[in-house]
């Protein structure tokens, strides 16, 4: 399937939701994690203003690439964040979107208020 990579240098991006734990099924309450690292992955809400526009996106992300508190309002910086579109049929219904994954968020509270080496 095909991957878009998204530019985020021109945006302010805050979370609007605490990471949580990606559920692969509901059911069981199975945790989803990465085919490739074997990394929990997580789900993270984040603003996303751009071009005048604001947008809430959930992003996966794997736990590994969760640094700093990132609580609500907290400003980000994402790393490798792609949209990738999906379509599926569920009841007979056919539903289609656009799933967004980053590599990593990041806090930019935490690196503006580390001490600066002399």
């Amino acid at each position: 399937m095909r991957q878009i990579p998204v530019e985020t240098s021109g945006a302010t991006v805050m979370v609007a939701k605490a990471p949580q734990p990606k559920v692969r099924d509901r059911r069981t309450g199975e945790i989803a994690v990465d085919a490739e690292t074997g990394a929990k992955l997580m789900t993270v809400d984040v603003m996303f203003a751009a071009n005048d526009e604001v947008e809430i996106l959930s992003l996966t992300v794997p736990e590994t690439g969760i640094s700093g508190d990132l609580a609500m309002g907290t400003p980000v910086v994402l790393t490798g964040l792609i949209a990738r579109p999906w379509e599926n049929e569920f009841n007979g219904q056919k539903r289609h979107g656009i799933a967004f994954r980053a590599v990593a968020v990041t806090s930019l509270v935490d690196t503006a208020a580390q001490p600066k080496a002399a």
